[in-house]
């Protein structure tokens, strides 16, 4: 029982962490690349000049650490359960994109958000785990 609860408190400490460093790292992300100086094209050396911006420097290392994340939590749990679930971070990202970037979100935006996260809820009440762990995994 102990196993199993230690095993859930991993799975859901890793969901957290994921669903807010993906947001975060695509708003730090989109945050540096609009206010670069110039427009980027098909040129490879202009995104080369905007890795360096520390905006999206640290989006980029965010991102990088959000799909390690998504690793680890597709090891503890079932891919059906960690993708619906951490979909609430298209909420997130939807929200810093209105406050942080001020862009204009519309009504049709919010409801498909809403029902994102109604969906992640309904989700988030389903086993993580619905398949036996392969032989000699344990």
């Amino acid at each position: 029982m102990r196993a199993k609860s230690s095993a859930r408190f991993r799975t859901y400490s890793l969901l957290g962490l994921f669903v807010f460093l993906r947001p975060l790292g695509n708003l730090s992300l989109a945050w540096g690349t609009k206010h670069f100086p110039q427009v980027l094209s098909l040129n490879p050396a202009v995104y080369l000049r905007a890795m360096v911006d520390p905006f999206v420097a640290l989006g980029i290392g965010m991102l990088i650490l959000a799909l390690l994340t998504r690793m680890a939590l597709l090891s503890l749990a079932d891919l059906s359960f960690v993708l619906p679930v951490t979909a609430i971070g298209y909420v997130l990202a939807t929200l810093f994109g209105q406050v942080f970037l001020h862009e204009a979100v519309t009504l049709q935006q919010w409801l498909g958000s809403v029902l994102i996260f109604v969906g992640t809820g309904v989700v988030g009440t389903t086993s993580q785990n619905t398949t036996t762990p392969a032989q000699g995994s344990e």
